[in-house]
C-alpha cells in the first residue's frame, strides 16, 4: 500500500493543477445540488420490529382515514392574570382561532377545547389539539406559517398563546461556539507548523471535504430522509477528521524536507507512510459508523452512513489534494523546526540547530514512561476509572419538548400543559386494541380498559374509539409522570403485561404506542444492540489492526484502552447531563435521562477517533523498531516524531467537538461535550500515558505474532519499507531526491 500511495502522492503533487480542478469540480457540483434540491424537515422515525411501530402499521390498515404517523399540535392558551378561559371573550378568541386553524388544506381536525373538556380545573389554561394529514417532515411552510399566524392573532388579544407538538420544529442552531473552536484549531495548526501557510491547509482542505459533504447530504435530504441532525453530525466529524488527517501528511512532509529531500519526493513519502496511517484510521471510524446500521433503526443508519462517507471525502482529500496544495505552495511550506520569521522561527532555528541531541518534550514524556511504566499505568487506570463512576448511575431516555430551550415555543407550551393538566398530560400512551380474532370485542376492549384503569400511575383512561368494521379499538391513557420518567416506563410495561394476560382469554392483542411508547422500544433496541454492535465493530477494527501493527497485543491493549476511554466519557455525560454538574457553565437547561442513542453512538465514534491516535502515533514506534531499535527505544522514538502532532490533532478535534456545545438541539449539545471529553481521556490519558507504559512492560512481546498467522496476513507496508525498492535505493534515498536543507 505505502508504494501504491507514494506514487499517488507524487502524481498528485506533480499534476496539481489536474487534482485541484477534480476537486474544485465535485465541491461546485455538490453546492449546486443543495442549492436546488428541496428543503428536508426532520428525518422521519420508525423503529421496525418493535411494538410501538406494529401498533402504527396496524392503525394505517385498521383507521385508513386516521393519519397515525401526522403531524400534531397543541395550541395552548393561557387567561390573563385574574381572568378565566371561560369568560366570554376569551372563549370567543379561542373559538376564531379553532376556526382559523380549521381552514388549512392539511388540516384534518381542530378540537374546540370547550366542547372535548380541554380546560384546566381552575380555568386558567386551555388546548386545542390540530392534526394534520402528513407528517412533520413533510408538512408545507404554509401550514406552519398559518399555525403561528393563528397564535399570534389570538396573543394580540391579551391571551399567552404557546404552540406544542411534533408541527413545528426549532431548526438547530450551533451558536458562535462552533467558530471559536475552528479559530482554536486555526490557533494550534499555526503553533504547531509555525507557518500560516502550512497551517491554511489542512484548515483549507477539511473545509472543502465538509462542504462536499454537507452539500451532498442537503442535495439527497429530501429524497433519502436525512434530517438536519444529519448533516450537523457529519459537519462535526468530518472537519475534525479532515482536520487532522490533513495535519498528518503536512506534518510527515515537514519531516521529509528536513531530512533533505526534494519536494516532491517529499510529498511522495509522505502520503506513503503517514498517508498508509490515515487510510487505516479512516477505515476504523468508517468501520464504526456504517456499523450503526447493525441497530436496524433507519434514523441511525442514514446519521452513521453520512457521516461516513464525510470521513471517507477527508481520506480522499489528505491522499490526494494535500499534495497538490503542497506543490502550489512550494518553498512557503518550511521543513520541519523551520519556523516563519512572522513567529520569530529562525532564531528558534538557530538554537535547535545549536542543540542537535537534545529530545523535544515528547521524547522526554516518553523517558518518563518508560523508566517508571508501572505507576504511570495504575494512576491513568485509576483516574480513568474514577471518571467512569457516574456511568452506574446512568438513565436512558429520548428527550421531548420539556428539553427544549426555555426560549421556545414548544417548551413553554409544555410547560403549561404541564401546569394545566399535570406532567403526565404531555406523554399521552395510545393502546390499540386488535380484537378482529376476539369472540366478543366490545368485551374484550372493556376489559383492556379496567385493567388499564387499576394500574398505578394513570390518571386518565378516555373511553374507546372503534373503526368501522369494530374489531379494533384505540384507548388514551394519561400517565401521572412525565414522559421521560422512569415511572412512566413502567407504566408501558405494566399495560403490556396486562395485554399478555387478556391475550390469553381473550385472544385480543393489546399494544402500546405513541411518542413516549416509541421513545421506550427505542431506548430498548439500541440496549439490546449494543453487544452485538461492539463485537463487529471492535472485532473488524482488531483484524485491521492485526495487519497494520503485525501484532496480537497491541491491538488488544489499544481496544481495552479504548473501553476505558469511553466508560469516563460516558461517566462524565453523566455527571453534566444527569446529574447537573456545571450545567449552568455549559448552558444545560434541563437535566434529566441521557439520550437513547448517546453510549451507541459515543462507542462508534469515539472507537474510530481512538483507533486514530493510535494508529497514528504506534505506527511510528513500529516504524522505529522494524528498522532495528529496541522496544523501550522505540516508544521513545514514536513519541519524539508523533507525539506534538498527535497532542495538536486531540486539541484540533477537542476544540471542533467542543464548538458544538453551544448549539441549541439538546442532542447536539450532548454529542458534542461527550466527543469532546472522549478525545480528551483517549489522547491525552490512554494513547500519551497508558499506552507507552504497557508496551514500555510488554517489550517485545507487544509485537509478538505467530508465524503462521504472519505468512496468512497480506503484508499492507504501513511502515513503508518498500518505498526504497519504489525509489530503486535500496532503502536509501539517491543523491537527485535530496537538495541541500536550508537554514
Amino acid at each position: 500500500m505505502a508504494t501504491f500511495l507514494y506514487k499517488l502522492g507524487r502524481f498528485a503533487f506533480r499534476r496539481r493543477h489536474f487534482v485541484a480542478l477534480i476537486w474544485v469540480a465535485l465541491l461546485t457540483l455538490a453546492g449546486v445540488g443543495a442549492a436546488n434540491a428541496p428543503a428536508a424537515g426532520s428525518t422521519s422515525f420508525s423503529i421496525p420490529g418493535t411494538e410501538a411501530q406494529k401498533a402504527f402499521d396496524l392503525l394505517e390498515q385498521r383507521f385508513p382515514g386516521m393519519s397515525a404517523d401526522g403531524a400534531t399540535a397543541r395550541v395552548v392558551f393561557k387567561a390573563p392574570d385574574g381572568e378565566k378561559m371561560t369568560d366570554a371573550a376569551n372563549k370567543a378568541v379561542v373559538r376564531s382561532t379553532v376556526k382559523e386553524l380549521s381552514d388549512g388544506s392539511e388540516v384534518t381536525s381542530v378540537d374546540d377545547p370547550f366542547k372535548t373538556h380541554a380546560v384546566s380545573k381552575d380555568g386558567t389554561i386551555a388546548y386545542a389539539s390540530v392534526k394534520y394529514d402528513v407528517s412533520g417532515m413533510e408538512l408545507k411552510d404554509a401550514s406552519k406559517d398559518a399555525l403561528n399566524e393563528a397564535a399570534q392573532d389570538a396573543r394580540a388579544s391579551g391571551l399567552t398563546v404557546e404552540i406544542g407538538g411534533d408541527a413545528l420544529t426549532a431548526t438547530p442552531e450551533t451558536g458562535s461556539t462552533e467558530v471559536i473552536g475552528i479559530a482554536i484549531a486555526a490557533v494550534v495548526l499555526v503553533i504547531t507548523f509555525g507557518s500560516l501557510i502550512a497551517a491554511g491547509l489542512p484548515l483549507l482542505t477539511a473545509l472543502i471535504g465538509v462542504g462536499i459533504g454537507v452539500s451532498t447530504i442537503t442535495a439527497l435530504a429530501n429524497a433519502l430522509d436525512l434530517g438536519t441532525t444529519t448533516s450537523t453530525l457529519a459537519m462535526m466529524i468530518g472537519l475534525a477528521v479532515g482536520i487532522d488527517y490533513a495535519l498528518f501528511i503536512v506534518s510527515r512532509y515537514r519531516a521529509e524536507l528536513a531530512e533533505g529531500r526534494e519536494r516532491e519526493e517529499a510529498a511522495g513519502r509522505a502520503v506513503g507512510t503517514a498517508g498508509s496511517a490515515v487510510v487505516f484510521a479512516g477505515l476504523t471510524v468508517v468501520i464504526a459508523l456504517v456499523g450503526l446500521s447493525v441497530v436496524n433503526i433507519p434514523m441511525l443508519t442514514k446519521m452513521g452512513v453520512a457521516a461516513a462517507g464525510t470521513v471517507a471525502i477527508a481520506v480522499l482529500i489528505a491522499l490526494s489534494l494535500i499534495p497538490a496544495l503542497l506543490g502550489y505552495a512550494g518553498r512557503k511550506v518550511q521543513p520541519a523546526g523551520m519556523k516563519s520569521r512572522l513567529l520569530g522561527g529562525a532564531r528558534a532555528a538557530r538554537k535547535a540547530a545549536a542543540r542537535p541531541g537534545r529530545p523535544n518534550m515528547g521524547a522526554r514524556w516518553a523517558s518518563f514512561v518508560v523508566r517508571r511504566p508501572m505507576a504511570v499505568l495504575l494512576l491513568g487506570v485509576l483516574g480513568l476509572g474514577a471518571a467512569a463512576v457516574p456511568a452506574a448511575s446512568l438513565e436512558l431516555g429520548l428527550g421531548d419538548d420539556g428539553s427544549q430551550p426555555v426560549s421556545t415555543t414548544q417548551r413553554r407550551a409544555y410547560d403549561l400543559l404541564s401546569e394545566g393538566f399535570g406532567p403526565g398530560f404531555n406523554g399521552p400512551l395510545m393502546v390499540v386494541v386488535d380484537a378482529e380474532a376476539s369472540d366478543s370485542p366490545k368485551a374484550a376492549v372493556s376489559r383492556v380498559s379496567d385493567e388499564i384503569k387499576g394500574l398505578k400511575d394513570v390518571v386518565t383512561v378516555t373511553p374507546a374509539t372503534y373503526n368501522k368494521a369494530g374489531d379494533t379499538a384505540t384507548i388514551t391513557v394519561i400517565p401521572d409522570s412525565k414522559p421521560s420518567s422512569v415511572t412512566t416506563e413502567d407504566l408501558v410495561h405494566g399495560i403490556r403485561d396486562a395485554g399478555a394476560e387478556i391475550k390469553g382469554d381473550t385472544d385480543a392483542t393489546v399494544l402500546v404506542t405513541g411518542s413516549t411508547a416509541m421513545n421506550i422500544d427505542f431506548s430498548q433496541k439500541l440496549n439490546d444492540a449494543l453487544v452485538p454492535y461492539l463485537v463487529l465493530v471492535v472485532g473488524l477494527a482488531f483484524l485491521l489492526l492485526i495487519m497494520v501493527f503485525r501484532s496480537i497485543l497491541v491491538p488488544l491493549k489499544a481496544a481495552l484502552g479504548f473501553l476505558l476511554s469511553v466508560m469516563a466519557a460516558l461517566g462524565a455525560v453523566v455527571a453534566v447531563f444527569q446529574w447537573g454538574w456545571l450545567s449552568g457553565l455549559l448552558g444545560v437547561e434541563q437535566t434529566g435521562p441521557i439520550m437513547s442513542m448517546m453510549p451507541i453512538f459515543m462507542v462508534g465514534v469515539v472507537f474510530g477517533l481512538a483507533m486514530d491516535y493510535e494508529v497514528f502515533l504506534v505506527t511510528r514506534m513500529r516504524e522505529a523498531y522494524v528498522h532495528g531499535e529496541k522496544p523501550s527505544q522505540a516508544v521513545v522514538t514514536g513519541f519524539r516524531h508523533g507525539a506534538r502532532v498527535v497532542t495538536a490533532a486531540a486539541v484540533i478535534m477537542i476544540a471542533v467537538f467542543s464548538g458544538f456545545i453551544g448549539s441549541s438541539e439538546s442532542m447536539i449539545k450532548m454529542i458534542g461535550f461527550g466527543l469532546a471529553i472522549a478525545v480528551f481521556f483517549d489522547a491525552f490519558v490512554v494513547r500519551m500515558a497508558i499506552v507507552p507504559a504497557v508496551l514500555a512492560l510488554l517489550g517485545r512481546k507487544a509485537w509478538w505474532l505467530p508465524r503462521w498467522l504472519d505468512r496468512a496476513l497480506p503484508n499492507m507496508d504501513v511502515e513503508g519499507e518498500g518505498l526504497g525498492r519504489a525509489t530503486g535505493s535500496g532503502g536509501k534515498e539517491p543523491d537527485a531526491h535530496r537538495e541541500p536543507a536550508r537554514v
